[in-house]
This record gives C-alpha cells, structure tokens and sequence, in this order.
C-alpha cells in the first residue's frame, strides 16, 4: 500500500515522544493524513480513544480540522525559539481556543473476562479530541525540560521534530531504523568510494 493511503496504524509513525508531534509527522514523506479512514487509524493509533471505539461519526470535516491543528502546532515547535513573529501568535491563540474543550472523559469498566479496560464515556466528538492533542502541545511548550529536549531530525529531507529522551540526549534522528540507516549507507558508500579512489 502506497503511503498516504494507509489505514493500518503500523504504516503511520507513533515515535515522536508525544502525540502532538506524532500528528506533526503526518506530513512526512508525503501527507498521510488524506481521508478519513486514515483519520480513524492515527486517531486510535495515538492512543487517543481505546482500541475499539467506534468513530463513525469522523467525516472530512474532522480531517480539515485535525490538519489545521497539525499546521499550527507546526509553527509553534519550529518557531518556539523567536516567537515574536505575527503567525506565531495567531498559532498560539488557535491552539489554546483548541485546547479549551473538555477531553474524553475515560472510564474503567470490565471486560467480559472481569478485567479493567479504559472505555469513553460516550463517543468523542472532533472537539474533545482536538483539545487532547492541543493540550498536549500546550504542556509541551510551557514545561521548560521538554521544550528543551525537542530536536528536529538531522536526516536529509526529514522535518520531524520529535522529543530527545535518549541517555545523554544524543539522539539524531527521528527513527535509527529510517534516517540514521540511511546515514549509515550513505557514509559507508562515502567511505567505499574513497577507498577505490
């Protein structure tokens, strides 16, 4: 399946330390989040609603607006550093409207088996879940230590901002098993060359 067009979570990335910037990575290589289907999956895949919640309701309208909160925090975490800038302010302000909904209200209810599982109260509306990840943004970029830790990948061509938690915080890029093998190939054919020449 080609990307962008995915619909299983494993094809869209979750790695970024937190979901505000897992949303951010729906950009790359190419736009992911390009219907609703795939909406549903980063959704659930982000932890956002319980595994099995039903989002029947997700339409295209819910795509544009989780794609405009995607923008915005866009330009707060790229531009968090000189947050002077006119399009700065009017992300911060759009964020924190986002940010003013109540999230899903979880519950702990058992299952078939007698066990605990975490369930929604009733089903999540566009608004409530736009404010989970706008709130997350929100913590993000007002907690000093992890807006400290955000890093944005050393790959060619890679936009990915995620959040160092490494030892030593000398993590490099988004993904070893993407854009650092991808540095380590290109290194050892800079090497290999050498050594013929």
């Amino acid at each position: 399946m080609a990307l962008g067009t995915a619909t299983a979570p494993y094809e869209l990335r979750f790695d970024a330390g937190r979901i505000c910037l897992d949303l951010l990575s729906t950009t790359h290589p190419e736009e992911r989040l390009d219907s609703v289907a795939v909406l549903r999956a980063w959704i659930t895949g982000s932890g956002l609603v319980p595994a099995d919640t039903a989002l029947a309701q997700a339409d295209t309208a819910w795509l544009a607006a989780f794609r405009e909160l995607r923008d915005q925090i866009g330009r707060l975490v790229r531009g968090w550093s000189a947050p002077r800038a006119r399009a700065y302010d009017f992300a911060l302000a759009r964020v924190n409207d986002l940010a003013t909904p109540a999230p899903p209200a979880p519950r702990a209810v058992r299952d078939g088996d007698g066990e605990l599982i975490r369930q929604l109260d009733g089903p999540p509306d566009c608004a409530a879940l736009l404010a989970a990840v706008a709130r997350d943004a929100v913590d993000l970029l007002t907690d000093p230590v992890a807006r400290a830790a955000l890093r944005q990948c050393e790959g060619d061509n890679c936009p990915i901002v995620y959040l160092d938690t490494s030892r030593g915080r000398r993590r490099r890029w988004c993904s070893s098993e993407v854009c650092g093998n991808r540095e380590r190939v290109a290194r050892h054919r800079r090497r290999a060359a050498l050594a013929r020449a």
